[in-house]
């Protein structure tokens, strides 16, 4: 098992794992309809309850070695989260959401790719996928700057919309 007392490191970025104190935060930045709008599994609207309950869960699955969750902190200030989850074997997903404020300051791009320095140095991931709302090309052209190809484009269901949505969906194979 891996520690949670583990620290990722950037330039300008501390990636820590999350725990259940983030979770007014997390409910803080889900609140913006902008960010949360974005992603598939969020609830609408945002609550802490929620956030606290998805939290609590992360030490378990953090244990069991299928997802590896990170709070993004910039200045000690946490300004998104980014993860590995859905693993099996060597397979697993990425992702990651930030706080308004900080888009388009590559803060994206600097945890998503200490995250992938992790999840193919230490877990041991030899295929990685990620998607986004079609809506965010941003986040594409993060995936694309850390070597992801394009696989599909495809429909996936958003819980905060509550509708399915068209998805951009990547891979990076090691």
């Amino acid at each position: 098992m891996l520690s949670r007392d583990i620290r990722l490191t950037t330039p300008r970025l501390i990636l820590r794992p999350t725990e259940p104190a983030d979770a007014p935060r997390m409910a803080q930045i889900q609140s913006n309809w902008n960010v949360t709008r974005m992603l598939r599994l969020a609830p609408w609207p945002a609550t802490e309850e929620a956030m606290f309950a998805w939290a609590d869960l992360h030490g378990k699955e953090w244990a069991q070695g299928t997802a590896y969750r990170f709070a993004v902190l910039l200045d000690g200030v946490m300004i998104g989260t980014a993860d590995i989850d859905d693993i099996s074997g060597t397979y697993g997903e990425i992702g990651y959401w930030f706080d308004e404020p900080y888009w388009g300051q590559g803060y994206a791009g600097e945890a998503a790719a200490a995250l992938m320095d992790f999840a193919i140095g230490t877990v041991g991931l030899k295929r990685i996928v990620a998607g986004h709302n079609a809506e965010n090309p941003a986040s594409g052209a993060v995936l694309k700057r850390l070597g992801f190809h394009f696989v599909e484009d495809t429909m996936k269901f958003s819980k905060p919309q509550g509708v399915e949505v068209p998805y951009r969906m990547y891979a990076y194979e090691v």
